[in-house]
């Protein structure tokens, strides 16, 4: 029997959430049991708003890579994307390239095909010479080719590494590193996508477009402080929208403005200020010798976009900001300017481009199959990638070969979630490396004609259902070892080990074995003269704590925290199993979670109704980090019940009388329960979820059943 969880919390942790942010108590209730109450966490979960992903720029190295790609543009010098095989490396190097191109830039990209190893490789460093390249970018990859980067700046080539995977203890070098795992990368989300990396530095080349890039900025704030005698001064120094300095002091009136470090601070900068005639009067209260400043008033400007801002305060500005209900650090007069400068300069900015918007719709979109391909933790600005994403394709503008996919997969025109992304289209695409030819899954997004997409499209299909018997036949040769590598491992790990293993769907297979036994596994097989293997982890293991301590052995290995590929040689193949007997028994395991079903919220049956799916639609996109909202509804009658699917393990369909109204369901599998556990006109307790059926171009809501138990 599993376990039903419905975690306690009180009033106060509900009634602290409803009041800060506004939110309903049921939505309350959810955030709180989840753990989500932090109002930097709480805000990706209620806003959508582009304002709230992080500015590119707070990477330290941004500027270094912008300005190298900017001037192999201006000098026509010719650039490499080197990128991966899978989803993420196949948008990186799509969203990259189209950028690249759109701006003039002599490109061409290579992706890792047939037998070739993860990473950058040097014979992709020798062709790229002999073509006179000087500039390679790898997307995806390149944290950890530390040899072939060393190899390509001694053939006098430049290059920049946008990654994502874990650093090793030694970067590349000589490289422009831009990775959010990197420990000094100054990024305040570390887990994003590589294509959100590359992403990032296509938003970082936009803005360099624009008079602001590079440029020094002073916001500048004066008040006069209670005791009337003096003020406190503010200045935030800004370089592309990002704070570089601070300045704050209270100043005693009659002050010699030479006995302040203001001077210094602000020698050189343009300065705008909020209501000019207020601010300079201050400043003139308070120092003497006439000290004069030369400020540009933002108000009248801020005023054009919106009227509202004409006769705003900067203190009813800031109890105006979204960002400062959710972020202490922007509960300050000088923040809310900062807020509102960043804000009027982000609309002035796509009115002078106003193409942009559009080109940042199709990137978007790319990001979020990404994110979800690489099973990045949906918290923080993933949340928002992915709606953006989704919600760009579900308004009708899918990007050119997305749209075609989407419309072979019966999906075009289907209010669209990250679950179908996740289901249809992502397997799909990584078909195309899976098997060898992840140009295939580029060129979908790169090819110009309508009628050539769609034949990739259906080229992409084919592949991918012959991706699905590989991995058949694979999960045949698995099955076959596995419990025996279970009990040899002492039931923390599961190695398989089978030539007949397509190299393609190892990490298929690895996944698969992780679900159905619960614990770390890896899959192995043999291209040549290599080990080729995927491994894939759950409860609480990081796998690269293990393969660390083996990296010796490896020709090369990287990845996530519980997913990793790697290769060694065939002929250190026993040396790779001594070495398995060696650490597997120091494998650390957290309890599972696989019979206990941890619950949201209890819905009585009076409030069970439609609407609730609005809550549901609150706290997509659902995934790594973000599980299906879970509710549960006591004392439910079953007025209907039936079984269905022709499958051995056969279904059920339920209705529930309400009174005023039905509600069906589907228990998945559950066909056995019905006679023994519970009948129709059975009262019963319910854990479900939420979501639509769409029957005939018609949507109703219906329950998906996750457990269900004959009432007390």
């Amino acid at each position: 029997m599993k376990n039903w969880i419905k975690k306690h919390i009180t009033r106060v942790d509900v009634g602290a959430l409803y009041d800060k942010f506004g939110v309903n108590a049921l939505t309350a209730s959810i955030l709180a049991r989840r753990g989500i109450t932090e109002g930097s966490d709480v805000q990706f979960f209620l806003e959508d708003d582009l304002r709230f992903m992080h500015n590119p720029f707070l990477f330290n190295n941004m500027e270094d890579a912008v300005d190298r790609i900017l001037q192999a543009k201006d000098e026509g010098e010719k650039v490499l994307i080197f990128g991966d095989r899978d989803v993420d490396g196949i948008t990186s190097t799509a969203v990259l390239y189209d950028y690249l191109t759109s701006i003039g830039v002599d490109v061409t990209y290579r992706l890792p095909s047939g037998t070739d190893p993860y990473g950058l490789n040097k014979d992709a460093v020798d062709s790229f010479e002999k073509n006179f390249g000087s500039l390679v970018i790898t997307v995806d990859c390149g944290i950890s080719n530390v040899e072939e980067i060393a190899y390509a700046s001694s053939k006098g080539m430049d290059v920049i590494v946008l990654d994502h995977h874990t650093p090793p203890e030694v970067l590349p070098s000589p490289a422009i590193i831009i990775n959010p795992k990197c420990a000094d990368s100054g990024y305040p989300f570390k887990d994003i996508s590589g294509c959100a990396v590359v992403y990032k530095v296509v938003t970082a080349l936009r803005f360099a477009h624009t008079e602001l890039y590079k440029n020094e900025i002073s916001l500048l704030t004066a008040k006069i402080n209670a005791d009337k005698t003096s003020a406190t001064v503010e200045v935030l120094k800004l370089q592309n929208l990002v704070e570089k300095a601070r300045f704050s002091q209270s100043i005693a009136s009659d002050t010699s403005i030479m006995e302040t470090k203001l001077v210094d601070f602000l020698r050189g900068q343009q300065i705008f200020v909020w209501d000019e005639k207020t601010t300079s009067a201050i400043l003139s209260q308070i120092f003497t010798n006439g000290a004069e400043f030369n400020c540009m008033d933002l108000r009248p400007q801020a005023a054009k976009i919106s009227p509202a801002f004409a006769t705003l305060s900067l203190e009813q500005l800031k109890a105006k900001s979204r960002l400062a209900k959710y972020n202490p650090s922007f509960d300050s007069e000088i923040m809310g300017f900062y807020n509102v400068f960043v804000t009027f300069m982000n609309a002035q900015i796509a009115r002078q481009f106003p193409h942009n918007a559009e080109a940042n719709e199709r990137d978007l979109q790319l990001v979020a199959l990404a994110a979800l391909a690489d099973i990045m933790p949906l918290k923080n600005e993933n949340r928002i990638f992915i709606r953006h994403g989704i919600d760009s394709m579900n308004k009708g503008k899918a990007r050119e070969g997305l749209k075609e996919l989407l419309s072979l997969q019966g999906l075009l025109g289907k209010r669209l979630t990250a679950t179908d992304l996740s289901w249809n289209i992502n397997p799909a695409l990584n078909a195309t490396g899976r098997l060898g030819q992840p140009e295939i899954g580029l060129e979908l997004f790169l090819e110009k004609n309508a009628d050539a997409r769609t034949q990739i499209a259906k080229k992409i299909i084919e592949m991918n259902n012959e991706r699905k018997e590989l991995g058949n036949q694979g999960w045949n040769y698995a099955v076959m070892q596995a419990k025996e590598s279970i009990q040899k491992y002492g039931g923390k790990l599961c190695v398989i080990i089978d030539e007949r293993i397509h190299r393609g769907v190892s990490g298929t297979i690895a996944g698969k074995l992780v679900n159905v036994y619960d614990i770390p596994a890896m899959a192995i097989t043999f291209v040549d003269d290599n080990a080729i293997g995927s491994m894939r982890s759950c409860r609480g293991f990081e796998v690269l704590s293990l393969l660390d301590k083996m990296s010796d052995l490896f020709v090369s290995y990287g990845g996530h925290a519980y997913a990793a590929g790697f290769t060694f040689k065939k002929d250190r193949l026993n040396e790779f199993l001594a070495a398995l007997d060696k650490f597997a028994p120091e494998i650390e395991l957290s309890s599972s979670e696989s019979e206990q079903i941890n619950i949201d919220a209890e819905i009585p049956q009076d409030y069970l109704k439609p609407d609730l799916l609005a809550i549901v639609d609150d706290f997509e996109p659902y995934g790594e980090e973000n599980r299906e909202l879970t509710f549960m509804s006591k004392n439910l009658r079953i007025c209907d019940a039936m079984i269905i699917g022709k499958t051995e393990r056969q279904h059920l369909k339920l209705t529930f009388d309400l009174g005023k109204t039905k509600w069906p369901a589907l228990f998945w599998g559950g066909a056995e329960f019905l006679h023994r556990d519970f009948d129709k006109g059975d009262l019963v307790d319910v854990l479900y979820q939420i979501n639509r059926n769409t029957y005939n171009g018609v949507e109703s809501p219906q329950l998906v059943i996750t457990d269900i138990r004959k009432s007390m």
